[in-house]
């Protein structure tokens, strides 16, 4: 069968199965094999029935001594018989599940794996998985490292290997390699098939490795090369516009409401350096919520207005588009440098005379959302391109912005605490500068995660510092209920609830991405204007807007969002004079959610927030729902697979360097994987 071959064709696949692998993301068999195990269970280890560890997993080998009996407890169905070894004896019980009476005969022995519990007086294993073992069989035949895959409701463990199993089996010859001979020699890496085989089910701990770097260093190797063939033209170092210093730049820092930080000084020489040379300039700014990245901004765009060019800001959102340009107008009419606003919402008429005024360059700096790049928009004298939150741009995008000018510099700036590992495939190709120091004055954010019980007291501390002027965020992880996620805190119920009960003598508004860009920008500027006390909103206002006089940040079902995620959303309040408070609501007792939620209580730091998300919850999950396109890995773990890392990125270097090889004969298998794994549309939107 080919890898390609949809999953119900495989035998035991009918439409209720095939319905639950579809969840889980499996359609091929390819995906089938590409489920990987979350982790794994020796089983190997046989103990002696009266050795065994109370409310821990452990493995028996034991003979069936009564028949299997049926009783009822309520509606529930309960199947129960009694097992011995030479020390001793205990229950077998499987709730719910009236069919294991007859997976069960009298006298034969059954290797069982599952938790004994000391239950109603008697020691019991609860629902335990087991295999018969056969006279000729020994229990070291049978018992092995079994791997545990990540399921949805009612797909059991043993359905899932066994489709894995047949997966392998029936595409065998259909499971060609795809990596150089010389790759696998140089890094000491074992055949796709072997990998494949002993990723899912290892004869011992050494293979498994082998299996695991195997598949890795394959994965990260596809996506450092897949990367590299789509930014291929940023990745060219190619001669550019060369700025001069301007001598006013000096008289513009000093115009500015505030000085510079440290960190802002050392990134704007970098960026100096970079504009004043004759290659254009590729630079992202890395810099924490609140760090001053726009003022660096402006001060680029400050200095390429003063050499005769003009500049243009790319923001993902109109909310922030419209922030940006207020800033920037603010700064720069003094020095009779004229901003313009180009939005989804700027009418026929005014984009008209707009754009007549940037072409003729009366409008020296455009600022806009993702309306910049249409064709009718030119920008004659266009020496700088900066995007904000560029991660949410596509690659053909900021190409297309970029080729309104003669090879102008690029800029780009993020928020998002992106961690080094992540950052050097992400951005391999840019020099990173990072702001690490926040403006003096700026008050830590206290943080507190509790649980729903804590509810009144929390309305009793907004109402208390409402009456003393100040304004809330209220975050909730979905716009209307949903039949699946009835337990979530929704936009549009909490908001009602919350005027009609809790809130009445306050203004209380919501806001989502589902609102005319229209709606979203009048409920913004009546929360900053005050005439809003509390805002019920979905993460749509988790990038850049400025309200200094919102101070507590209420972030419902907290558990639902990631690390970095959360720091960003925190990142709202605590932009003024006042102390800010952020309170993450969840009730999950999950250990590693309780885990992430600590770190928000115990740390500000972004960078630390967004080593420890990813390495809690791996780089498949690390941009939250995916919304920034970052291919899912399967396997890797860019925290722990570090090391991996650096010898794919030597690796993926030499390819790259030797041009021949990435179309000669030898990897052209690797090249069409690359091409058909990480598809571009997949890829575009997280670059």
């Amino acid at each position: 069968m080919s890898l390609s071959a949809a999953i119900n064709e495989l035998k035991g696949v009918g439409p209720q199965v095939a319905s639950k692998l579809h969840k889980l993301g499996i359609f091929t068999l390819k995906d089938m094999i590409e489920h990987y195990p979350k982790e794994y269970e020796d089983r190997r280890q046989i103990t002696p029935i009266n050795e065994c560890e109370r409310d821990e997993p452990n493995s028996i080998l034991a003979t069936v001594v009564s028949s299997p009996t049926v009783t009822r407890k309520g509606n529930l169905i309960i199947v129960s018989f009694r097992v011995k070894d030479q020390s001793g004896g205990l229950y077998i019980t499987f709730y719910g599940q009236a069919y294991m009476k007859n997976q069960f005969t009298l006298g034969e022995t059954y290797l069982f794996y599952g938790t004994v519990k000391y239950k109603y007086g008697k020691i019991e294993m609860e629902s335990p998985e087991y295999q018969r073992v056969t006279k000729g069989q020994t229990a070291q035949s049978v018992a092995k490292i079994t791997p545990i895959y990540p399921s949805t409701a009612k797909l059991s463990q043993k359905v899932i290997r066994t489709l894995i199993a047949n997966s392998l089996e029936k595409c065998e010859g259909d499971l060609r390699e795809n990596l150089p001979n010389f790759i696998l020699k140089q890094y000491g890496l074992i055949s796709k098939k072997e990998a494949l085989q002993n990723i899912h089910f290892p004869k011992d701990n050494q293979i498994f490795f082998e299996a695991r770097k195997r598949l890795v260093f394959e994965e990260l190797l596809m996506l450092q090369l897949s990367l590299y063939l789509l930014k291929s033209d940023f990745a060219k170092r190619t001669e550019g516009i060369t700025h001069k210093k301007s001598e006013g730049l000096g008289e513009f820092i000093k115009a500015l409401p505030f000085a510079l930080t440290g960190a802002q000084k050392r990134v704007l020489k970098e960026i100096l350096k970079d504009m004043e040379s004759k290659w254009a300039m590729n630079r992202l700014v890395q810099g924490d919520v609140g760090s001053g990245k726009t003022v660096i901004a402006a001060l680029a765009l400050y200095l390429a207005v003063q050499g005769g060019y003009q500049g243009a800001l790319m923001a993902p959102t109109e909310v922030l588009a419209i922030q940006h340009f207020m800033f920037l107008e603010k700064l720069m009419m003094p020095f009779g440098i004229q901003v313009g606003l180009l939005t989804g919402s700027t009418t026929k008429k005014q984009k008209e005379l707009l754009l007549e005024k940037v072409k003729s360059s009366e409008i020296q700096i455009l600022v806009g959302t993702h309306a910049l790049i249409e064709d009718n928009v030119e920008i004659p004298q266009l020496g700088l391109v900066i995007t904000d939150e560029q991660h949410r741009f596509g690659v053909r995008q900021r190409l297309k912005l970029s080729e309104k000018g003669q090879m102008p510099d690029v800029m780009v700036m993020t928020a998002t605490p992106i961690p080094r590992t992540l950052a050097l495939i992400l951005y391999g190709d840019m020099d990173i500068s990072i702001i690490d120091e926040l403006p003096p004055g700026r008050q830590p954010i206290k943080t507190n995660a509790v649980d729903s019980a804590y509810h009144p007291r929390i309305y009793q501390f907004i109402t208390r510092h409402i009456q003393e002027g100040r304004q809330c965020y209220v975050i909730c992880p979905m716009v209307e209920e949903s039949e699946n996620s009835s337990d979530l805190r929704n936009v549009v119920d909490y908001t009602a609830y919350l005027k009609e009960q809790v809130f009445p003598q306050f203004q209380v508004a919501y806001l989502h991405g589902k609102m005319k860009p229209k709606e979203k920008n009048e409920i913004m500027a009546r929360f900053s204007k005050g005439d809003i006390q509390i805002l019920v909103s979905t993460t749509v206002v988790e990038v850049g807007v400025n309200v200094p006089n919102a101070t507590i940040m209420l972030i419902e079902n907290a558990e639902r969002f990631g690390l970095a995620q959360l720091h960003q959303l925190r990142g709202r309040v605590g932009r003024g004079e006042h102390q800010s408070y952020c309170i993450l609501v969840s009730d999950s007792k999950n250990k590693v959610t309780r885990k992430r939620l600590k770190i928000m209580e115990e740390s500000t730091d972004g960078f630390v927030i967004a080593e420890t998300d990813l390495k809690l919850r791996g780089p498949g999950e690390f941009f939250g729902t995916r919304q920034h396109g970052l291919p899912e890995m399967k396997i890797a773990n860019l925290y722990t697979d570090a090391k991996i890392l650096k010898e794919v990125q030597v690796c993926a270097a030499r390819l790259r360097e030797e041009d021949s090889l990435m179309g000669g004969a030898t990897v052209q298998a690797l090249v069409q994987e690359v091409k058909e794994r990480i598809m571009e549309e997949e890829l575009h939107h997280a670059l």
